[in-house]
């Protein structure tokens, strides 16, 4: 199976600001990107909340780019598969948070929703971080938690 953009020529540089143009667009007050060698950063703060993904970036060293059917790659084809790699990434996280951005536009859902996993609590981790664990947890039990920290209107 193809993945997503695979072939794509649009830079990693480009799709980011594409994505800074985007969630601008949609009312976005703060963006903000990084990146390090195993991760790529992007986060904006949109109606009150601040949202954050993390785009992990493939290994350089992975056979799937330096080797192919015939063996080994030359140091520059297999750079230049690594790239492909990161430029797909790039383009399919644009795509990820454009058709969230319009399913709350259009009505379909809600932003917290959409963004849930990806919000940023008051201690710096993304919601998707600390519910994952509880969840396995449910599963794995067959338990609910005694109590959830915060209930809406309950005193």
């Amino acid at each position: 199976m193809t993945k997503y953009a695979s072939t794509t020529t649009v830079s990693s540089a480009k799709s980011k600001a594409e994505i800074e143009a985007l969630v601008e667009r949609y009312g976005a007050s703060q963006f903000v990107s990084g990146w390090s060698a195993d991760h790529a950063v992007v986060g904006f703060t949109m109606r009150d909340r601040q949202v954050k993904f993390v785009l992990t970036m493939p290994d350089k060293n992975r056979p799937e780019f330096t080797h192919h059917s015939k063996g080994p790659r030359t140091a520059e084809a297999a750079l230049a598969q690594w790239e492909q790699a990161c430029r797909s990434r790039w383009r399919a996280l644009l795509l990820v948070i454009k058709a969230k951005l319009e399913a709350v536009e259009s009505g379909i859902s809600i932003f917290e929703d959409e963004f849930m996993a990806n919000i940023v609590l008051p201690d710096g981790q993304l919601v998707g971080q600390f519910m994952r664990p509880q969840i396995a947890h449910a599963y794995e039990t067959r338990e609910m938690p005694a109590r959830l920290p915060y209930v809406p209107g309950d005193k």
